[in-house]
């Protein structure tokens, strides 16, 4: 599993969440919402310390993460991150590895 994400979406979050240059940002699976892979259950951000990471990525010198806790509901999936008319966008696709 492996988060996808290009620098301008990164800043948008990183400006959404006010993130500071010291900040890591998970991606976390909470109860409610709607999503292609999990019914019942969507993806939050918030800011955080990566305790036990399953994937991770560094953009604009900030980690975005998901904690194996979470790994679940990617049900073997990638993470690709995209803004789209002004709303994150989560897209899961098949891991080719």
């Amino acid at each position: 599993m492996k988060i996808i994400m290009n620098e301008d979406t990164a800043n948008y979050v990183i400006i959404d969440l006010q993130a500071s240059s010291d900040d890591s940002i998970r991606f976390f699976v909470r109860l409610g919402g709607c999503s292609t892979v999990q019914d019942g259950f969507s993806l939050g951000l918030t800011k955080d310390t990566p305790k036990h990471p399953a994937a991770e990525i560094v953009v604009e010198n900030h980690k975005f993460f998901i904690e194996q806790e979470d790994e679940w509901f990617f049900d073997g999936n990638d993470l690709t991150v995209s803004i789209t008319d002004g709303e994150i966008k989560y897209d899961f696709n098949e891991n080719k590895n």
